[in-house]
């Protein structure tokens, strides 16, 4: 119960405001949020402030049941480093690949186990940070997810400018005017893997195209 009100409030109420007064990000089209009561967040991914403003996007009541998804042997890489991660970050730390001869947690159950309890997810399906403005291709991990779950929605997301708040390789923060952008919420169209990818990746670049003409909120 602390812990819940502490991530409310860390996310809502601080980094929310450093992000839109100091950082200079924009939220649009942010409601969409509400509307669903579990999700699979997918987003483009070029720094690591990008998981902080997509948990500040979110309703205070909502933050608690959504887990951003990360690589552990990065994240994880020591206990210290985990333990942080997982306490104010809400993360599921997973590896990077499925396991060989069954040996090892598999990455992809991990998902389903959390979705089964009703929690929500934030995804970055490029797999790692790429270059700002570059979208690599989505790995089909979502895929699995969506094609497993097809009641459950994703909602895509498009960050701009992300990259050039904290570049890859570097450790300060520059402020510089930057927009996460929430489409709205959809249903998987198709049980095949690829389609269901490519379905995706078109969502999240179609809000790319939109950057210009949605109207601002903070």
């Amino acid at each position: 119960m602390i812990r819940n009100t502490f991530l409310a409030f860390l996310y809502s109420l601080v980094m929310r405001s450093f992000l839109v007064l100091i950082v200079g990000v924009k939220y649009r089209n942010r409601e969409v949020l509400k509307k669903e009561k579990q999700f699979i967040i997918v987003a483009n991914h070029n720094s690591h402030v990008d998981t902080m403003a997509l948990l500040s996007a979110l309703p205070s009541s909502r933050i608690r049941h959504v887990h951003p998804v990360a690589a552990a042997d990065y994240f994880g890489s020591n206990p210290i480093r985990a333990f942080i991660t997982k306490l104010l970050v809400n993360t599921i730390l997973i590896p990077r690949s499925r396991p060989v001869d069954g040996e090892g947690p598999d990455p992809v159950q991990m998902m389903f186990d959390q979705l089964e309890k009703g929690e929500s997810l934030i995804l970055f399906p490029e797999g790692s940070r790429g270059e700002p403005g570059k979208l690599q291709k989505f790995k089909k991990g979502i895929a699995l997810l969506l094609e497993k779950y097809p009641h459950i929605p994703f909602i895509p997301v498009y960050m701009s400018n992300m990259g050039k708040v904290l570049p890859k390789g570097d450790g300060v923060l520059v402020p510089f005017n930057s927009t996460v952008i929430f489409g709205e919420p959809q249903l998987a169209n198709s049980c095949d893997l690829e389609s269901i990818v490519a379905q995706v990746e078109h969502s999240v670049l179609s809000l790319r195209k939109d950057e210009h003409g949605l109207s601002k909120e903070r």
